[in-house]
């Protein structure tokens, strides 16, 4: 039978002014991720103090909470969006929903008008992460390491950034609104984008597949579950065990989550949730164990090792995208056992004096992390990519119910101040103990699964045909000179059925064999019609 020619996207030919777009992608990037990562803290805390008297502030203490629960959820439900709307606009339309909840935060003088502030800012941030790294997917090779690693060094830094702005504060509200400028600056350049994408011809963006968006909402249902339940805990006032009783739980379900759907989707899920239940967690307790009122230097100390260490991560990422080419499988688990090494040098480094000595562990979790999440998502397709994206999000809550259960079994009983500062190292310690073996256990669960076939998508047949044939039923021969490339067909039958594929697997797919596929005399001539 005729091998179906294959077909090139029809804006490849007339796409303009690609180095502008990329420059662009590349400043959204590092301006609009970290302000995305930023609305994780909850900082209201440290500035109780200024609070109004006639404010609960236990209540708005957990509805500033609700910027996490709100981004996790967003997350899965833009992804599937990118179906339907063009990038450019889902990215603009995220960073208004941020700028607008910086506007609205200057008005804020309730629980409920906080409430409304924080999920306004957790939707905008859970659009701005999956729609950016969609944009930069199949642009310049740099984008993508250059995503992961500002993603990277977002998590680490996320904590410090967020309490940076409060130093000396006289407004509460500036905890609503930490960064105004840097809202306008991304938003102006997300306007440029727009305007210079339309310019360009509308460039077509990857999108998630059929199945990758089944996957996607089937996340959003677990997400839901964990953030009522965590939620719960704060308004409820659980005990130690049930929180950590509650976060094993979560943790078990999305590595469930992480073992569903093909092979290649499962490295770079198992990889994610691992990085988001340890990174921002760890990053966290030890910016506020290393404040200056516990003995650390404070963050004027933090400032040199977080520089370090973002350096590193950005550097280490882009290298792997672009010189790593079919080494995801080693480099992978090579990344996550450097955030375990990373675990294991918080326990003997911190607390310390010194700032410059935390430049080790920043630099391990984050060049790890980075390295790792680099080297999964080269083996996959966008579907999967933001599938274990919105793992990572639901990860980082996770993560933050494990530490609060910790914390607050240490803490239990305490009466002074020397008692409280020891409670906090003592968790700080016992957290990094656990989150280093709950790391390993995700490289063994990963190692091990990845040996276990994954389930076969609709459209990616081993036969490069119409008809799905078992392998069985192939027939392979030498093609003459003037039939098309086997890798070709392939390229071209997947493309039709609207399945993205990674670098890796094209490159692979190009470099098949020139053998086309021949039915076998068992099959009919009108079974190869009909097909």
């Amino acid at each position: 039978m005729a091998v179906p020619p294959i077909e090139r996207p029809p804006y490849q030919a007339r796409l303009n002014f690609p180095w502008l777009l990329d420059t662009l992608l590349g400043l959204l990037v590092v301006a609009a991720l970290p302000l995305a990562v930023l609305a994780v803290p909850n900082t209201l805390s440290v500035v109780a103090g200024l609070l109004p008297g006639d404010l609960d502030q236990a209540g708005l203490m957990r509805t500033h909470g609700l910027a996490l629960p709100a981004l996790m959820l967003t997350v899965p439900l833009a992804a599937v969006a990118l179906r339907r709307l063009p990038v450019a606009h889902l990215l603009l339309g995220g960073l208004v929903l941020v700028a607008l909840s910086d506007v609205a935060g200057g008005y804020a003088g309730s629980e409920f008008v906080v409430g409304v502030v924080r999920v306004l800012r957790g939707v905008g941030a859970g659009v701005v992460l999956p729609v950016t790294l969609a944009a930069v997917w199949d642009r310049a090779p740099v984008l993508r390491g250059l995503w992961v690693g500002v993603f990277g060094l977002s998590l680490l830094t996320a904590q410090a950034l967020a309490l940076w702005p409060l130093d000396e504060v006289t407004s509460w509200k500036v905890t609503l609104q930490p960064y105004p400028m840097v809202t306008g600056v991304a938003l102006a350049l997300a306007a440029v984008h727009l305007a210079v994408w339309t310019a360009a011809g509308r460039p077509a963006t990857a999108v998630p597949g059929e199945e990758d968006r089944r996957r996607l909402l089937w996340a959003a249902a677990p997400a839901a579950a964990i953030a009522a339940l965590a939620i719960g805990t704060a308004s409820e006032g659980w005990r130690a065990v049930p929180v950590l009783g509650l976060a094993a739980v979560a943790v078990a379900g999305l590595l469930v989550l992480a073992s569903i759907g093909s092979a290649e989707g499962r490295t770079p899920a198992y990889t994610m949730v691992a990085v988001g239940v340890v990174l921002l967690p760890s990053a966290a307790q030890v910016t506020l164990v290393e404040m200056g009122g516990l003995g650390g230097p404070g963050l004027r100390g933090l400032w040199l090792p977080y520089a370090v260490a973002g350096v590193l991560a950005i550097a280490a990422a882009v290298a792997v995208r672009l010189f790593a080419r079919g080494a995801g499988r080693w480099l992978a688990p090579l990344g996550l056992l450097a955030v375990v090494v990373g675990l294991c040098s918080v326990r003997l480094v911190v607390p310390s004096a010194d700032g410059l000595v935390l430049a080790v562990p920043f630099s391990l979790l984050a060049a790890g992390a980075a390295v790792a999440v680099t080297a999964a998502l080269r083996e996959s397709g966008i579907g999967a990519a933001v599938f274990g994206l919105s793992l990572c999000c639901t990860g980082v809550l996770t993560g933050f119910l494990l530490g609060t259960g910790v914390q607050m079994t240490m803490l239990d009983g305490v009466r002074t101040a020397q008692e409280l500062v020891d409670g906090f190292v003592g968790a700080l310690h016992w957290w990094a103990l656990i989150g280093g073996f709950l790391v390993v256990a995700v490289i063994v669960l990963a190692s091990v699964m990845a040996r276990r076939p994954g389930k076969v998508r609709a459209g990616e047949a081993s036969v490069p045909c119409a008809g799905v044939l078992a392998p069985a039923d192939v027939l392979l021969v030498r093609a003459p000179a003037e039939e098309p490339r086997a890798g070709e067909a392939v390229a071209s039958v997947a493309a039709k059925a609207g399945f993205q594929t990674g670098d890796d697997a094209e490159e692979r797919t190009k470099a098949a064999d020139p053998v086309p596929a021949v039915p076998s005399p068992a099959q009919s001539p009108e079974d190869d019609a009909s097909s």
